[in-house]
């Protein structure tokens, strides 16, 4: 009844590559730190060091919850096999706790709604037992053979997006903006079923996104802006979309460059809502407009006069890269917190914000309430990531690669860009995937 979770082909090729390929660096430390093999060698070992060897591992099954394997111990000059189980889900033995400390298991749940074909669930498991046995290099691999085995696609992205290019090709803008709508609407319903936190962020930082290069483009950022909200208008969902207004007092008032003019154009936007056209009224029911701060919240409220229609309430904030601004004393962050408690249980998205403290004249915004800022800047969980990597903080060219979370349940995954022969195109190899994002030296 257990072989139903991988088919045939998907059980012999995944037995056969891990066999082939990673006997030394997942097989063999699995043994040893989740199975009672590891406790034996580590008593054994304590008496006379190395009498008592795992030489050897293979895979002989894969079932739902548990992988097969034949070890082999050579203990003084005979080697025996002996068969164990290694769940799943499980931790290191006790002994094996310092050398590879635990990982939280994957939420079934989470692995479910992110795809619903066990080759996934089985590479996602895999893979965080790969992270607790720091064979970091295998996870990228792992997610290859999920995609190579017919799985949904977990983490993998687009060929040949060119984002080397400025300006980008239309149908790559389109790519990003389907995707990180998608993850909205779907972190939205998540969050409405009490599965994900109310207060998410999303980071699309492409070339043309990245306020720090001269590539950026303010007007891919407004129609990102716009497929989001619409998306979401079109589930019936009324959308406020926000942008900071001026921040500061007396003299040192101001808006960031990169949001500089970006209330206007977003209603002078075309969103196709005018009498006849496809969003037809979506303006001003649907979608509308404001700026940070709570008494931008609008509640349900009946309407006083007779005739006039009731106010309906907003349901969710999309708030359009809040950020700190250098200079100033006042930080974007008490706005934005009084905000999202008037907002109560409503979903408030962040797009690309920016909230950690700034350089500031009085030195206010590094000092007072600094931890309790970090602590609300750290409550928004990420529910869509595309960040490219580059070679060093200063250049933006050539592009390394990216660290993407495709959605909210979504692994992370790191990809190298790898330019293919003769000029043939380019394409992302996923290196390294978790179910947290990635360290640096990762």
């Amino acid at each position: 009844e257990d072989n139903t979770y991988l088919n045939k082909e998907q059980l012999e090729f995944s037995i056969a590559y891990l066999n082939e390929h990673h006997k030394t660096d997942v097989l063999l430390p699995f043994v040893k730190a989740f199975s009672d093999l590891g406790t034996t060698a580590i008593k054994k070992n304590a008496w006379i060091g190395g009498s008592y060897q795992i030489i050897d591992a293979s895979i002989t099954d894969i079932t739902q919850d548990e992988l097969c394997l034949d070890a082999s111990i050579k203990q003084g000059e005979k080697i025996k096999t002996e068969s164990v189980k290694v769940h799943l889900d499980s931790d290191p033995v006790a002994g094996m706790k310092r050398t590879y400390p635990t990982l939280p298991p994957c939420n079934p749940m989470h692995l479910n709604h992110a795809s619903k074909q066990p080759i996934d669930n089985f590479v996602r498991r895999m893979n965080r037992l790969c992270n607790i046995v720091k064979a970091y290099s295998a996870t990228g691999k792992m997610i290859q053979l999920g995609v190579q085995m017919g799985g949904k696609g977990v983490g993998k992205l687009n060929d040949d997006m060119y984002l080397n290019q400025v300006p980008h090709n239309r149908f790559v803008r389109k790519y990003f903006y389907d995707m990180a709508s998608d993850a909205a609407l779907d972190a939205t319903i998540l969050c409405s079923k009490k599965q994900f936190t109310n207060r998410m962020k999303m980071t699309v930082m492409f070339p043309e996104m990245n306020p720090s290069m001269d590539s950026y483009r303010i007007g891919t950022l407004l129609e990102l802006a716009r497929s989001i909200a619409i998306k979401l208008a079109e589930q019936n969902l009324r959308v406020r979309v926000c942008v900071q207004g001026s921040m500061g007092v007396g003299i040192f008032t101001g808006v960031p460059k990169q949001l500089n003019g970006v209330h206007t154009l977003l209603q002078r936007m075309d969103w196709e809502s005018e009498p006849g056209e496809e969003n037809d009224g979506m303006v001003g029911d649907y979608v509308r407009f404001g700026f940070v701060g709570k008494e931008h919240v609008i509640n349900a409220q009946k309407s006083e006069k007779e005739g006039e229609p009731d106010v309906e309430q907003d349901d969710v904030f999309l708030l359009i890269c809040p950020q700190n601004m250098i200079g100033l004393e006042s930080s974007i962050i008490g706005s934005l917190s009084e905000m999202v408690d008037a907002a109560g249980d409503r979903p408030v998205i962040l797009l690309n914000p920016d909230l950690v403290d700034k350089v500031s004249a009085q030195g206010q915004q590094s000092i007072r309430g600094r931890q309790a800022r970090i602590d609300f800047a750290s409550s928004f969980e990420t529910m869509y990531q595309f960040q490219n990597i580059y070679y060093s903080g200063t250049s933006y060219f050539p592009i390394l690669g990216s660290v993407v979370k495709l959605g909210p349940l979504e692994p992370w995954v790191a990809h190298q860009r790898r330019d293919l022969m003769n000029n043939d195109g380019e394409v992302y190899l996923p290196v390294y995937a978790s179910e947290t994002a990635p360290e640096n030296e990762v």
